[in-house]
């Protein structure tokens, strides 16, 4: 049984701060290189997923807890 499930800097949480980046980057610019960039943003965060996969964790409710605490702390900090 899970004992604990509180989220931990490490693995994962350079990949989901490149993606928030990317991310934000991606909606001031307009064309096919939004679409592109949205996708690359996408792609790095298989990486924390996949590590909750492995935990036997719940990816989706992880990764959205993730991208709140990027989202809350900011660009360029540690959540």
């Amino acid at each position: 049984p899970l004992q604990n499930d509180s989220v931990v800097a490490g693995g994962g949480a350079i990949e989901m701060e490149l993606s928030r980046f990317l991310r934000d980057y991606s909606r001031t610019i307009p064309g096919k290189q939004q679409l592109l960039i949205g996708a690359y943003a996408k792609a790095l965060e298989i990486i924390p997923r996949q590590l909750c996969d492995n935990a036997g964790f719940d990816a989706t409710n992880i990764l959205n807890k993730l991208r709140a605490k990027h989202a809350q702390v900011g660009p360029g900090t540690a959540p």
